[in-house]
């Protein structure tokens, strides 16, 4: 190998994540091809002028970037077994069922056709910031669900961080944000105006009820106050009664109420609301009616078949890969709907 490695010294980019990029962009400009050796980590930190360690980072992050590889008595040597892959992060709020059927559908019709790489940043806005830094230019697109608290100084901070990723990578998944300028990809659900809609759809069969309790453990979460300003303006269009409430106790669930959960993936909610209404000896789906926010394959067993309100994650997810595979970026609201089962 002819290609002398270089790094300098004066600037702010780490000498290892220098190192990185240089393998990586004189592999990808076909300069170093699979075979070609490295040198090792004692003659490359002596030749630069830099700690032994430093090169170990850099040729470890290589390696689990499958562009290096090494054995015994050879060194480290270009073995870039997924060049032809597309190299994709896919960088999630949470783990969950419907992000497992979300993250499904997107492996399945993407196939063979890319490397997945999966980080949670469990809307911890410092944590979604350190990997965007130690993952730019590491990866062909960049799908994120950028849920984070609603407070105004932190959603500037992640339209900040998002348009260091150039828009031709960039695709949001779960949540469209409107501050974000550019022609970047989007698959989203609009919070407030699908849940009116999804009550629109409801609306003869919440009349079998008294009234509509909506039960969020968290009413101060981004979701529920999106959320909330849909319900309420179906509320005022219609003269419902509806009533927000944080938790529930046995004197509040009367027969003829009606519920929607917003957190019902947590199933503590549901799990409390079912043990009162049967202590009760109230008929769910009879005497009393539940709806689930966000739908998951388990609601189909549960309790007979449990009502929900929800996007089409299934969807969301083909729908991200076929932009990939197209190579054309869109904005597309998602599919949302009332799935009516024993529960309603």
């Amino acid at each position: 190998m002819e290609i002398k490695i270089n790094v300098e010294l004066n600037t702010k980019l780490p000498l290892y994540k220098q190192l990185i990029n240089f393998v990586q962009e004189h592999v990808e400009n076909g300069e170093f091809k699979d075979g070609d050796f490295l040198p090792s980590m004692n003659e490359l930190s002596n030749e630069l002028f830099i700690s032994r360690e430093t090169v170990k980072k850099a040729y470890s992050v290589l390696r689990e970037m499958d562009i290096i590889d090494s054995s015994q008595g050879r060194g480290f040597y270009i073995s870039n077994k997924d060049s032809d892959k597309i190299k994709t992060l896919l960088l999630f709020d949470k783990i969950s069922t419907y992000k497992q059927v979300l993250y499904n559908s997107f492996a399945n019709t993407i196939g063979d056709r890319a490397r997945i790489t999966i980080h949670l940043h469990n809307q911890d806005v410092d944590l979604f910031e350190f990997f965007i830094n130690e993952n730019l230019d590491k990866f062909d697109y960049y799908i994120i669900t950028p849920h984070f608290p609603l407070n105004p100084d932190i959603q500037k901070r992640v339209a900040r961080i998002l348009k260091r990723i150039p828009n031709r990578k960039l695709i949001l998944l779960d949540r469209y944000i409107e501050s974000l300028p550019g022609n970047f990809g989007s698959v989203y659900q609009d919070h407030d105006k699908d849940i009116y809609d999804g009550l629109i759809q409801a609306a003869d069969l919440l009349k079998k009820y008294k009234r509509l309790n909506v039960i969020s453990s968290v009413p101060g979460s981004m979701y529920c106050q999106l959320i909330g300003k849909g319900i309420e303006k179906f509320r005022k269009e219609t003269n419902f009664d509806i009533k927000f409430l944080k938790d529930i106790n046995i004197d509040m669930i009367q027969k003829q109420d009606s519920f929607l959960i917003l957190n019902g993936q947590l199933d503590i909610e549901l799990i409390e609301l079912i043990k009162t209404a049967k202590a009760k000896g109230l008929k769910i789906g009879k005497d009393i009616g539940i709806i689930s926010y966000n739908e998951s394959p388990i609601n189909e067993i549960i309790l007979d078949g449990l009502t929900t309100f929800s996007t089409d994650f299934k969807q969301m997810g083909e729908l991200a890969a076929k932009m990939i595979l197209d190579k054309s970026l869109k904005k597309i609201r998602c599919d949302f709907r009332l799935v009516k089962r024993n529960t309603f």
